[in-house]
């Protein structure tokens, strides 16, 4: 595609700029100020998530600093999601496409309105990847401003967080058939404190860090919480900064490079982040046409350890993030792995700004000689039934799981495998097996989330394995196993597995694979039908067709 150059003044001055100026007049600005820099903000507020509900009052901080430096801004709409609505519905395989939708949308209106650069709000889970893709495709001066995490919750002094409240009611809470039991009802209004994404490591706080981790926000900034007055402080800043960008053409190309994105990835090792993380550093990577592939992620994990204390694999929330130094504090423990020379937004290198952060490790943030996990909490495996690759968060894996083997149990969606799993049809040393999910099967790379959350609440994340072409939702944590490639859909071998077929996951030797001789795995292939998908039009459909696979990103980039 190709990409704009230098600031854009030139269409709004002169007779044939005319028309132009008489649209912006007619939206109320003042002519005299169509020679400022035009600052799109892309914003995803939306009443139907607490990542995105406050987003109407940072944006006015946004324009305040825009103004302040001399820009002028221009607000405009982008849809935004909170994917727990969906969760026990097939809606939910919309969440994966929304990336897109979103990264189009920002793309779209700014390509219109020549903006010279943009501000993108983002909080949530496909959101804050959404609006990464839409500034690297555009390569202009972009800025995010991220919602912060929320505050956790508390019931009877103990924290509570939307993830115990999904493990209840897909776990216990189902297996028992129990209606709205008191105490269910009293964690549903405890656990979600304030405006803010899920203060887990799920994935709207993984993309938040990876973020700032990139470059993208302003230093320090991205683990604010939604409500503290820090936040609106940084969104006034990121207005002015947007400005200075623009003036000096500093554009994505120069911020997210190569080695920006293995410091993206190293911070997303550090943290025991979201496995959903991997799909989108592809997926930015590919945009910019940025060698980085799924083995970058399993080479940098066997040298970058987790250091972050931080749920579901440690004990603290991500609302505490920020006190213990942020972002910041983080890459400072990594100073001798990260590329320092990376620059961000301001024009400073990470060298630069890391000179003032103390290295001083507290509760939260480890050091490198002090980890919480020697590796870095994720492992792409292999074999014969995956590959291309698959995904597991070592991270939180038991450690009698982290070598487990066991009879397949088999399911074409995660509707059916949960309610195996709480009729008490699956047993200890069983590896449940969920395909058709994938980019393509679902189609949307559905996060196979009532069964994981199933699988902890129930306790048999101990003993129960979980394989999937699909994914899964940051807040899930166990021996499960994602994003399996080639997919069922493409005539993976995930398409083949029988009941009680013998399932091994080695994560030290890093192998996934299915005991299935070549001669009755030819036999299969000869009578199984694959499975369609249900879907004959709208945006599900064009993913289906366009996606690529999980091991590439699962973005809507295979146009052939």
């Amino acid at each position: 595609m190709e990409k704009d150059r230098g600031f854009k003044s030139k269409y709004f001055n002169g007779q044939k700029a005319a028309h132009r100026r008489a649209v912006y007049k007619g939206c109320g600005y003042d002519p005299e100020d169509m020679n400022k820099p035009h600052i799109g903000i892309a914003n995803t507020f939306s009443e139907a998530s607490p990542g995105h509900a406050h987003f109407r009052p940072l944006v006015e901080a946004v324009k305040a600093g825009i103004w302040e430096a001399g820009g002028i801004p221009f607000e405009f709409g982008v849809p935004s999601t909170c994917g727990n609505i969906a969760i026990g519905t097939n809606c939910l395989r919309y969440e994966m496409a929304v990336r897109d939708v979103v990264c189009s949308s920002i793309e779209i209106v700014s390509k219109i309105q020549l903006f010279d650069g943009v501000v993108m709000t983002c909080g949530c889970d496909n959101i804050v990847p959404g609006t990464l893709m839409a500034a690297a495709r555009l390569d202009i001066p972009s800025l995010l401003l991220t919602a912060g995490p929320m505050l956790a919750g508390n019931r009877k002094g103990k924290e509570l967080v939307l993830s115990d409240v999904n493990e209840r009611v897909f776990g216990r809470a189902a297996a028992k058939k129990e209606g709205n039991s008191q105490e269910l009802l009293e964690m549903e209004q405890k656990a979600c404190a304030s405006f803010g994404a899920c203060p887990v490591m799920g994935t709207a706080n993984t993309m938040q860090i990876i973020a700032e981790a990139m470059g993208m926000t302003l230093p320090g900034t991205s683990v604010i919480p939604g409500v503290v007055t820090d936040k609106f402080v940084s969104a006034r800043k990121t207005g002015r900064q947007i400005v200075e960008m623009v003036k000096n053409d500093r554009r994505v190309s120069s911020i997210i490079t190569e080695g920006a994105l293995k410091n993206a990835i190293m911070a997303d090792l550090a943290i025991g982040g979201s496995t959903n993380a991997v799909l989108h550093i592809l997926s930015i990577a590919k945009e910019l046409e940025l060698p980085v592939t799924l083995q970058d992620f399993d080479e940098l994990s066997r040298r970058t350890p987790t250091i972050t204390n931080l749920r579901p694999a440690g004990e603290y929330t991500v609302d505490k993030l920020y006190l213990a130094g942020g972002v910041p504090a983080i890459l400072k423990q990594l100073e001798n792995l990260i590329n320092t020379q990376a620059q961000v937004c301001t024009g400073q290198t990470w060298e630069e700004i890391l000179r003032e952060v103390s290295k001083k490790p507290n509760l939260i943030v480890h050091s490198v000689e002090s980890p919480i996990c020697e590796d870095g909490g994720l492992a792409v495996l292999k074999g014969n039934l995956a590959e291309r690759g698959a995904i597991i968060r070592t991270a939180a894996v038991k450690e009698n799981m982290r070598h487990f083997r066991g009879p397949a149990r088999v399911y074409d969606s995660d509707e059916e495998a949960f309610e195996a799993l709480i009729s008490g049809k699956i047993y200890a040393g069983d590896v449940i097996v969920i395909r058709y999910a994938g980019p393509r099967g679902a189609p949307g790379l559905v996060e196979v989330m009532l069964t994981a959350d199933a699988l902890v609440d129930l306790g048999l994340d101990t003993s129960v394995g979980l394989v999937t072409d699909g994914r899964f939702s940051g807040f899930n944590y166990g021996p499960i196993v994602g994003h399996v490639s080639p997919e069922a859909s493409e005539g993976g071998m995930i398409a083949y597995v029988r009941d009680g077929d013998m399932i091994e996951v080695d994560i030290p030797n890093r192998t996934l694979r299915v005991d299935v001789g070549e001669e009755e795995l030819d036999r299969r292939k000869q009578t199984t039908k694959l499975k369609e998908t249900d879907v004959r039009a709208g945006i599900l459909k064009l993913y289906a067709n366009n996606s690529l696979s999980s091991d590439e990103g699962a973005a809507m980039q295979r146009w052939n």
